[in-house]
């Protein structure tokens, strides 16, 4: 019996080490939300071979497996997000963001809005030097567009000073904004520690 195939657009949210001839990553699509893709890795460096790097956007020919598991049978590179690796902490808050996304299932009515928001937030950590304020935006997004009420139950059990901070974080953008990185990174932890007590969202 023949494999299911999918033909999609996907972005490639964490890679791991590979495993024999195989190079394993974590994907997210519409049609499915996160997937593990494995890509072949050729003996010898061949031109017709595209290697997907974390944060891709690919188009992707994919075969189906056991397990979940689907095998890359094309790709193709959309974009490629260079600037994050060019700074180590937009390195570090765009890998928490795609691990975040990686590890939650997405209800499929929201996997369009989540697909939308891993574009926005890869291109703004690839070119802004607060990738820290672009990183609780998305969290905060991700939170909101999975159906959480942040807005009614946790923006109000915050200090004064704090919910102004938050909402200016959340409106303003992000080049026009001063916030400290402590200030950012405590509001960070805030607004993890509620998706902890009060959510199904796997932080870590």
């Amino acid at each position: 019996m023949a494999r299911p195939s999918l033909q999609t657009e996907a972005f490639i949210l964490h890679r791991e080490l590979p495993k024999e001839a195989f190079q394993p990553a974590a994907a997210f699509c519409i049609e499915h939300g996160a997937l593990r893709v494995l890509q072949r890795v050729p003996r010898k460096p061949s031109p017709q071979h595209t290697p997907l790097d974390l944060f891709d956007r690919a188009g992707l020919l994919l075969e189906g497996g056991n397990a979940g598991t689907w095998f890359v049978k094309e790709a193709r590179i959309l974009e490629r997000f260079t600037g994050i690796g060019a700074h180590y902490r937009r390195l570090q808050h765009a890998s928490q963001l795609t691990a975040l996304i990686a590890r939650n299932a997405v209800h499929e009515d929201s996997r369009a809005s989540v697909f939308r928001l891993l574009q926005t937030a890869l291109a703004a950590f690839s070119r802004s030097d607060r990738p820290d304020i672009v990183g609780f935006k998305s969290t905060y997004c991700f939170a909101r567009d999975e159906g959480y009420p942040l807005r009614e139950h946790w923006f109000p059990t915050l200090l004064s000073a704090d919910r102004t901070t938050v909402a200016e974080l959340l409106n303003l953008p992000t080049a026009e904004q001063s916030a400290p990185p402590d200030l950012v990174a405590r509001l960070q932890q805030k607004l993890e520690d509620y998706l902890r007590g009060h959510t199904d969202i796997l932080v870590d």
